[in-house]
């Protein structure tokens, strides 16, 4: 299958319908649509060693999460954008429309914590659902690290048993709100502010942070399902992006 027809594809399943009016995702580099698919690359985020190990290693394709031009780019002067036109490797990135999409990535994430009955709420970004047993803030949080094989968690507010579970991935602060209305005894996201986190107590929900890498680098998985559907003669290869280190006390 070839770039360009590959990416109709991805825009039919993924569709922009679903994409923020903020979001710039899509087509991001195609120097060759007519270039068949061999090997595809898929990542979290395009960076400069995923470009790297994509030259080095004969991709065509990459995946992304995270959008590799989020703002208008002036001048070519981006030694990825350069070496991506230079070895023909095209980007395709699906951003907040596979937070949206059906088995996007907060689909992903609510099956992971194994959430009853998840539906959409705040907007459709996130996902609400029923814990098959009540967890106590602390079994929460831990089976939150656990299986998103995340360094640390974070945790705060609320003290009784949770049995609500709302979920988004990434940058969920702004979202807080509608997880409380939708009924969330707790809610899990990548990211929190410190007002978000000291004030939850008040506002009666217990709020985890698990990392934004870590709660929506599973959305891989999902990426490489949908291509070896799409376009079964293709290798497909994840990529970990994630950069951020961990300082623990011993």
């Amino acid at each position: 299958m070839q770039h360009g027809e590959l990416y109709r594809q991805l825009d039919r399943r993924i569709p922009a319908e679903l994409r923020e009016d903020w979001d710039n995702d899509g087509m991001m580099v195609c120097p060759d649509p007519e270039r068949e698919c061999a090997r595809i690359l898929v990542t979290l985020d395009v960076t400069s060693d995923a470009v790297s190990y994509a030259a080095d290693n004969g991709f065509d394709l990459i995946i992304s999460h995270h959008p590799l031009i989020f703002r208008p780019v002036k001048h070519l002067t981006d030694p990825k954008l350069i070496s991506l036109v230079q070895n023909r490797i095209s980007v395709f990135s699906f951003h907040t429309r596979m937070d949206s999409v059906s088995g996007g990535v907060n689909d992903v994430l609510a099956a992971l914590l194994d959430l009853r009955d998840s539906v959409p709420f705040g907007t459709g970004m996130g996902r609400i659902g029923t814990l098959p047993s009540p967890l106590s803030p602390q079994e929460l949080a831990q089976r939150v690290r656990d299986v998103l094989s995340a360094p640390y968690v974070r945790y705060a507010g609320g003290s009784k048993p949770v049995s609500r579970l709302a979920v988004l991935g990434g940058a969920g602060g702004d979202f807080i709100g509608d997880a409380i209305s939708a009924g969330a005894d707790a809610y899990v996201s990548g990211e929190f502010s410190h007002h978000h986190l000291t004030d939850a107590a008040e506002n009666g929900i217990l709020l985890i942070e698990a990392g934004h890498f870590y709660t929506e680098n599973p959305v891989l998985d999902a990426f490489c399902g949908m291509l070896r559907e799409i376009c079964p003669d293709a290798k497909t290869e994840k990529f970990f992006s994630d950069r951020v280190r961990v300082l623990s006390r011993s």
